[in-house]
């Protein structure tokens, strides 16, 4: 089955208004893009974020009436004409293959890669993480996931009790347990995380020792849970927020290890963790770091 795109430039428009418009013209889907070189880092929850300059994408079916869909929504968004837009055939495809064909496998210190299902492991003798891009963020493709891989790959984790705060698809949480946790704490505050994170430890193998949780069961613990080592690779706002919360689960001498940090936020980083946690050192991957210290 072939489908048609519309591509449209956004422009002054609101981007809410066209979607609904386009919902009521027959549109099967609407997909917003970035036309120049936005990022986006920590949008705000109650009023999520767009780029300035958007690209949108709307498919139809292949014997849609385009001229008559074009027509209705100029009308019904009160326009004269359309802002620049083309009408292009889109041949089906296999499209979870498509999605996936340039997630290829990839290596992270001495010992760890991260293979997609598609792919015969490179090395099988390296630790090899089984794991497809999902809904949960955590493929090793963002500096700040392989900042914390690398790290993990390092680091003697071997027996001990680990913390993942924020582990979305579970992948610093597998990859410690791969790496010879005997306990592994998966915490994240979106349940979709979490199931993605149950699927994702059982096809590689370790969710007998994955203690996978939302964060107020995680709290109920209290001290009485004190890791060896704690990663959470979230965003700078919210680990600020979290330091009481991340330094009572740690034991003293514990490793705490904070990714989803912009060069331009280690300050607060540092400011928000001096006293609960020595020996704070900084690695950086292209604009994002990496926060390692000793828990106090």
């Amino acid at each position: 089955m072939a489908w048609l795109e519309l591509k449209l430039a956004l422009g002054h428009l609101d981007a809410e208004r066209v979607d609904e418009a386009l919902e009521e013209v027959g549109a099967l889907s609407v997909t917003l893009e970035d036309a120049g070189d936005e990022p986006i880092y920590e949008p705000d929850a109650d009023k999520p974020s767009l780029w300035s300059d958007i690209r949108l994408t709307a498919l139809f079916p292949a014997d849609a009436h385009m001229d008559s869909v074009t027509a209705r929504l100029t009308q019904a968004l009160s326009l004269k004409e359309l802002p620049p837009h083309r009408i292009e055939p889109l041949e089906d495809r296999d499209w979870v293959r498509e999605w996936l064909k340039d997630f290829k496998p990839m290596r992270f210190g001495r010992r760890l890669w991260i293979c997609p299902t598609a792919y015969t492991p490179p090395d099988p003798a390296a630790i090899n993480l089984i794991l497809d891009p999902g809904l949960a963020f955590g493929t090793g493709t963002h500096a700040t996931t392989a900042l914390c891989l690398e790290w993990l790959d390092g680091a003697d984790v071997k027996d001990r009790l680990v913390v993942d705060y924020g582990c979305g698809s579970g992948i610093l949480a597998i990859a410690a347990a791969r790496l010879g946790a005997r306990e592994v704490w998966a915490v994240d505050n979106d349940p979709q995380a979490l199931v993605a994170s149950r699927d994702n430890a059982a096809r590689n193998g370790v969710v007998e020792r994955l203690r996978i949780c939302l964060p107020p069961e995680f709290s109920s613990k209290g001290p009485a849970l004190q890791a060896d080592a704690l990663v959470a690779n979230i965003l700078a706002g919210p680990l600020v927020s979290l330091e009481p919360v991340l330094a009572a689960h740690l034991k003293p001498g514990g490793r705490l290890v904070l990714s989803g940090i912009l060069k331009t936020q280690e300050a607060d980083i540092r400011r928000a963790y001096k006293a609960d946690f020595a020996e704070l050192e900084t690695q950086a991957k292209g604009d994002w770091i990496r926060v390692v210290g000793r828990r106090r």
